[in-house]
């Protein structure tokens, strides 16, 4: 048997495991390389665990999470696939120092986040959630509705990954200054974007966009003594995650003026999938979210058009070609 078909042989042993759904071409690429793939909807955690020892690799959103306890038993694992950017569902310092390797694809939905940020942000702006609800009832009111230009401003943006820096190469046109803070990062300075430490953005931010992952760290990152830093009342775009601000906080600080709209993809309610929000326990701040003119909502959509559906599977599946195909 020569070496390609003894590696082909290989590689059809090789299953993999998607606990949720992804674009088709993922399972189509993965397939081509040599991989089975197996896709069990209605197991349970329980379930995934009685078999998860038979995988070399798992395609997972955020079905459920991957701990330690979990990932314990998937013995033959040597990849996980994260069909998005944040990694929070997976114990990634486990999985690594287990010898598996955890791929995210930011790439694949950079530029969508980076559409939707401005999208809401000139929405927020320009009151034109109002405004449109107003003239469908035939209300017709002008300086009511008085927008906000982006020129001129100068737009904080926090992380500066690749949703941070599609979002500032999208501003350019605008004729604002754009500062980036970033801890793990050093000379990011570039066409888009200036380098800048907390003092700067406290002191000289107008508009405020959140592009972190949620980690320790940035989990209620902004809460009201963050807030109070800044020297100017500002405008808030959240697009990362909704445990990175503290609602109760935001409330607040709107009430007071401090931030003067709020452009909320994400929110502290979501469930662990993000494909709901746990009603059962929404408080009265989110009340207040929901009835504000001042602020934009969305279920956290942000990263997912349907060009990026494609996109994000695409980039898991090169990854995975990259890493283990010919090995």
């Amino acid at each position: 048997m020569d070496t390609f078909a003894k590696t082909l042989v290989d590689m059809q042993q090789r299953k993999v495991l998607f606990i949720d759904t992804a674009h088709p071409v993922l399972e189509q690429d993965l397939t081509s390389y040599g991989f089975k793939c197996e896709y069990f909807p209605n197991f349970s955690k329980e379930e995934y665990a009685n078999i998860i020892a038979e995988y070399f690799g798992i395609i997972i959103r955020g079905k459920m999470k991957l701990d330690g306890e979990i990932l314990s038993q998937a013995t033959k694992l040597k990849f996980i696939g994260r069909v998005g950017a944040g990694m929070e569902n997976i114990d990634v310092e486990f999985a690594e120092s287990s010898g598996i390797a955890c791929l995210n694809a930011p790439e694949g939905n950079r530029d969508a986040v980076g559409e939707q940020a401005i999208g809401m942000l000139l929405m927020l702006m320009n009151h034109l959630r109002k405004a449109d609800r107003e003239v469908r009832r035939g209300i017709w009111l002008r300086a009511e509705n008085r927008g906000t230009e982006i020129k001129g401003k100068t737009v904080a943006i926090i992380g500066y990954g690749n949703m941070g820096a599609a979002f500032a190469q999208r501003l350019k046109g605008f004729g604002c200054r754009v500062i980036a803070y970033d801890k793990y990062k050093t000379n990011y300075s570039d066409n888009y974007v200036e380098q800048a430490d907390m003092a700067t953005v406290f002191e000289e931010a107008d508009i405020l966009s959140l592009h972190v992952p949620l980690t320790n760290e940035t989990t209620f990152l902004l809460i009201d003594s963050y807030l109070s830093k800044f020297k100017n009342n500002i405008f808030l775009i959240n697009t990362s995650r909704g445990k990175v601000v503290k609602t109760a906080d935001l409330v607040k600080n709107m009430k007071s003026g401090k931030v003067m709209g709020a452009a909320l993809d994400v929110l502290e309610y979501e469930k662990l999938s993000f494909e709901d929000i746990d009603t059962n326990s929404l408080p009265e701040d989110f009340s207040y979210l929901i009835h504000s003119d001042s602020v934009v909502l969305s279920p956290h959509i942000a990263g997912w058009t349907h060009e990026s559906n494609y996109k994000l599977a695409k980039t898991i599946a090169d990854k995975v070609k990259e890493r283990f195909v010919g090995e």
